[in-house]
């Protein structure tokens, strides 16, 4: 197993249990007592992790993240969408997240790729910063707490000299008015990476569809692909299609 899986199971196994123990990390992963300890070693130097006496706890930004990037409702959903979302990634070797639970989830499922990886939210960054495999770009911009993504004018001029063969967008709302969310600057960033991007894919549960938000990040006909889950009615699922955009139920 390569390294880049064994850090993405510490981190899966830390983010779901809380703890992990050395001895259980290497009979599960196949390799020695002294590879984890270098494996966790290097995560606790990334602030992604503290160790312990015999294993490790979770600590850092990585899970101290706000409620919106927490566990909990639609997670189940989110993560079918997250699976579908990655396997949509193809033959693409630069690929843009968004912020969002689901981005998120999708994040983690291609990080076993090598891939150069776009990104404005910072939980994302600090996940994949460890990821020998990948190149990672963060934008500048202004970090906005409540939903940890950096977003302004720093952030757009970083992202205008890029381009990006997939990206992933997560929303507060999508409808054939468009897609939107809360903040207005905010969506102006994600307008951005869009607008450099070859492919757009939003990724959203059930409890976003048909829904507005306060301010618009693209037209409907922007996106080439919206992921959802099964919750929705068909009447909504329609005017999306109706709208141009290409719905996947999972």
């Amino acid at each position: 197993m390569r390294q880049s899986e064994r850090l993405d199971a510490i981190l899966e196994r830390l983010s779901e249990n809380g703890s992990v123990a050395v001895q259980r990390l290497a009979a599960d992963l196949g390799v020695s007592t002294a590879t984890i300890r270098r494996d966790l070693e290097l995560l606790e130097s990334q602030r992604l992790l503290s160790r312990t006496h015999g294993g490790a706890v979770s600590g850092g930004v990585l899970y101290e993240l706000p409620l919106r990037y927490r566990a909990g409702r639609h997670e189940a959903e989110k993560h079918r969408i997250a699976e579908a979302a990655a396997a949509r990634l193809g033959d693409a070797r630069v690929v843009g997240f968004t912020g969002g639970t689901t981005t998120t989830e999708v994040a983690r499922r291609i990080a076993g790729h090598t891939l150069t990886v776009v990104t404005n939210a910072l939980n994302i960054a600090s996940e994949l910063a460890v990821r020998p495999n990948l190149k990672l770009v963060v934008s500048g911009g202004v970090a906005r707490p409540e939903s940890y993504e950096l977003v302004g004018p720093m952030a757009d001029a970083t992202l205008v000299g890029l381009n990006l063969d997939i990206v992933f967008v997560g929303v507060d709302g999508a409808s054939a008015a468009g897609l939107t969310t809360h903040h207005e600057v905010e969506a102006h960033t994600n307008r951005q990476m869009i607008a450099r991007a070859r492919r757009v894919i939003v990724v959203c549960d059930a409890s976003k569809i048909g829904r507005s938000a306060l301010a618009v990040i693209c037209p409907a006909g922007d996106v080439d692909e919206l992921i959802t889950d099964s919750g929705v009615a068909e009447e909504s699922l329609d005017e999306l299609r109706a709208a141009g955009i290409r719905v996947s139920v999972v």
